[in-house]
């Protein structure tokens, strides 16, 4: 569900991105890194605002050796050696958050949402051996391919904790509507949902940077994904209802900077953009469930529109059951067990 590319209204006024331990001036007084992440999506930017004697930082990659030597050059290097003093989080995925406590032992305070910094705490201590039987359940609900379940049924799970260092106990709330003062600016605090809940963007008051973590991604869709800790959400009604809030102050020199990706220019159009995406997949996945029942993993040809490969299927899967969701909630769709326990959708007639 990839934005169309190429449109005249979406501008990317920066050449190619900072090599690693290098920085790219954004504006002054903010500097552009860029982070690898060991995955598809190989990258997390974090900004750095520089403060005069120190440096808050914007995101903060994952928890990886790698991650914090490349981190570690840029500090040295173009941010002059000067202490972090203060990480602001947009959000708890571990690409964003991993190293907010790495950052915290050395004296940097940390500022994020409420719900950010709990989910982000409790998540880091939740470790699992193998997966719990409510996400064998989920799974099993989805229609989770039969070999990969048994599979992953037997393996160690993701943890937050292989990926964020530990945070001690406190942080510095900020909420929807509050001011913000970084890097010799004042900003305004403007909370999405849907990708993650809380997620914070930071307008400049009087300017024309946003700081947009993953919630205005260009060209690519952050994912909307329903968990076994939440089976019956609907990110997809809280992604278009951020998206219809963030409108009114959308302007097309406003200047993007992204989780991921390039900065950009067209935020406007990014937005209707986002939400045709979604507005588009779920006629599609209507369209699909009319010829036949499906489960959620039977049900990626219509929102992807490409193969899912195995690194990919769990995004998908949380992605496929998100959409679904929406449909039964909005009255759109029905659904029965099957005898294997995997729930059949179907269009409503």
């Amino acid at each position: 569900m990839d934005a169309a590319p190429g449109d005249a209204a979406i501008r990317f006024p920066f050449g190619p991105p900072p090599a690693p331990g290098e920085a790219y001036q954004i504006a002054e007084g903010v500097l552009w890194l860029r982070l690898p992440l060991p995955m598809a999506l190989d990258h997390v930017n974090v900004y750095a605002f520089d403060e005069g004697d120190s440096w808050t930082l914007v995101d903060t990659g994952l928890n990886a050796r790698r991650t914090r030597a490349v981190l570690e050059a840029g500090l040295a290097g173009p941010l002059a050696g000067k202490p972090v003093s203060r990480v602001v989080v947009t959000h708890y995925h571990p690409d964003h958050v991993g190293l907010a406590g790495w950052f915290q032992d050395r004296g940097a305070e940390l500022v994020t949402t409420r719900t950010s910094w709990l989910f982000a705490r409790m998540l880091t201590l939740d470790e699992q051996e193998r997966p719990l039987p409510e996400t064998l359940a989920f799974w099993r609900a989805a229609g989770m391919e039969p070999s990969l379940f048994i599979r992953r049924a037997e393996e160690r799970p993701f943890n937050f904790a292989d990926a964020v260092a530990p945070l001690p106990l406190g942080y510095t709330r900020i909420r929807d509507g509050q001011s913000l003062h970084m890097g010799g600016r004042h900003w305004i605090v403007r909370t999405g949902d849907g990708h993650a809940p809380e997620h914070a963007t930071l307008w400049e008051k009087g300017g024309r940077l946003v700081v947009g973590g993953d919630q205005f991604l260009p060209g690519i869709s952050a994912n909307l994904g329903v968990y076994a800790t939440e089976p019956m959400a609907d990110p997809v009604s809280d992604w278009l209802e951020s998206c219809a809030r963030f409108r009114p102050y959308a302007h097309d020199d406003h200047l993007v900077l992204p989780g991921h990706k390039l900065p950009y220019t067209g935020l406007p159009l990014r937005l209707s953009q986002m939400e045709e995406n979604h507005i588009s997949a779920l006629a599609r996945l209507e369209a699909h469930l009319a010829n036949a029942p499906q489960t959620a993993a039977e049900c990626f040809p219509p929102l992807f529109k490409r193969a899912i490969g195995e690194g990919e299927y769990g995004l998908a899967l949380v992605e496929a059951v998100a959409h679904l969701n929406h449909l039964l909630l909005k009255d759109r769709v029905t659904r029965e067990r099957r005898e294997d326990g995997a729930w059949l959708w179907r269009t409503k007639n």
